[in-house]
């Protein structure tokens, strides 16, 4: 017989039924792996947290998250708030012995990610952080290239997350865009970019960084003729130093008409370069230098069953991954680490060096200097 694990959702938007899904497939696509128990769901709306028990298989359903910290089947909380919410419920549930998978950004600012990061290691439970895109096996392969330097020395990195969700102006005024969760187009996407180049090339070491604001005011609710200022940024610029020496430049875009998931990134180095589209997430394109000129380019490498686990998925080459099974990678990385006891990553440390690099940024623009971190 399999063992089970607990597991709580807080949350029942977008994150919340990614991660549903996600704990769902797991013992299908990973039969080795601890069977998540879907114990229980919490949301603000309890209408809302039964609806996501019945479509989830949660046993029940509530809308006090506290609760869920005195239950003892529970042994994974999964956090998908809004960020304002994200330090309260995090430290709740590490100080009642709970691992925590916390959806990013972690926090509104690195104090409040520190707090988390201590408190999580002071306790010794698992954490988990939802940068799901670097789950991606291709995405591990290029990290494996630029390691083994098949790349050479780096000289160069160019990375954008663009998307428009937040083009229209009379998009309403909701936390989304409220300061009390932090930076806006930065922490929301910019997030994750950061995460993928530091994941890529390692530590960031100075930031030189423009926040723009293109939507000044929303209206407080659809339609009304009243309007909120808008303090956040939709569009960040960083110019960014890499503790290997290279440079490299970094765009967060919410405003971005046409753009549903432009998370990109070009690498280049003395011996060949990689680019990458999550628009493309199944192909990643490699130049290798130094080849016959007459058939020089980049060469597409399509993912398939030699990148694992891709081949828990599906067993042929072409047949590509998507969006639920990279948060399922995730998922089971999680889980794995709890039953082994082995470091999982990107930890609440991780996500407090990523928060260190978005507060840097959003000091570099109000000041108008470079920043060290």
């Amino acid at each position: 017989m399999r063992r089970e694990i607990g597991v709580a959702v807080i949350g029942t938007g977008f994150m919340g039924k990614a991660h549903a899904l996600a704990y769902r497939a797991v013992p299908n696509a990973f039969p080795e792996s601890l069977i998540p128990r879907m114990v229980a769901v919490a949301d603000v709306s309890e209408a809302g947290a039964r609806q996501a028990a019945e479509q989830f298989g949660f046993e029940r359903a509530t809308n006090d998250w506290r609760s869920l910290l005195e239950d003892r089947d529970i042994q994974v909380v999964s956090i998908t708030t809004p960020c304002s919410l994200h330090r309260e419920m995090a430290l709740a549930a590490i100080a009642a012995g709970k691992h925590v998978h916390c959806e990013k950004p972690i926090a509104p600012c690195a104090s409040d990610a520190h707090d988390m990061m201590k408190a999580a290691e002071s306790a010794n439970v698992v954490t988990q952080v939802g940068y799901n895109y670097i789950k991606n096996p291709l995405l591990k392969l290029a990290r494996e290239m630029i390691a083994s330097g098949e790349l050479g020395d780096i000289t160069s990195f160019r990375g954008i997350h663009a998307e428009d969700y937040m083009a229209d102006p009379e998009i309403p005024y909701s936390w989304r865009v409220d300061p009390q969760n932090g930076a806006g187009a930065l922490a929301e996407i910019g997030n994750h970019i950061v995460g993928m180049s530091r994941f890529l090339l390692g530590p960031i070491t100075h930031v030189n960084a423009q926040l723009e604001t293109v939507n000044k005011s929303r209206p407080v609710s659809p339609g009304s003729p009243e309007r909120r200022k808008v303090k956040v940024d939709d569009i960040a610029r960083l110019m960014v130093t890499f503790d290997r020496g290279c440079l490299g430049s970094i765009e967060a875009n919410w405003t971005a008409t046409g753009r549903k998931m432009q998370l990109e990134f070009e690498i280049y180095g003395t011996k060949g370069a990689l680019c990458f589209s999550q628009e493309r997430l199944n192909e990643l394109r490699y130049f290798k230098a130094g080849g016959d000129v007459r058939t020089s380019g980049f060469t597409r490498i399509e993912a398939g069953p030699a990148h694992r686990p891709y081949e828990n998925f599906t067993m042929a080459g072409g047949h590509q991954l998507g969006f639920n099974d990279l948060k399922t990678i995730e998922m089971t990385e999680f889980i794995a680490a709890i039953e082994h006891g082995t470091p999982t990553f990107p930890d609440f440390r991780e996500a407090w060096e990523i928060q260190r690099i978005v507060d840097a940024a959003i000091r570099s623009s109000a000041e108008a200097r470079r920043v060290s971190l």
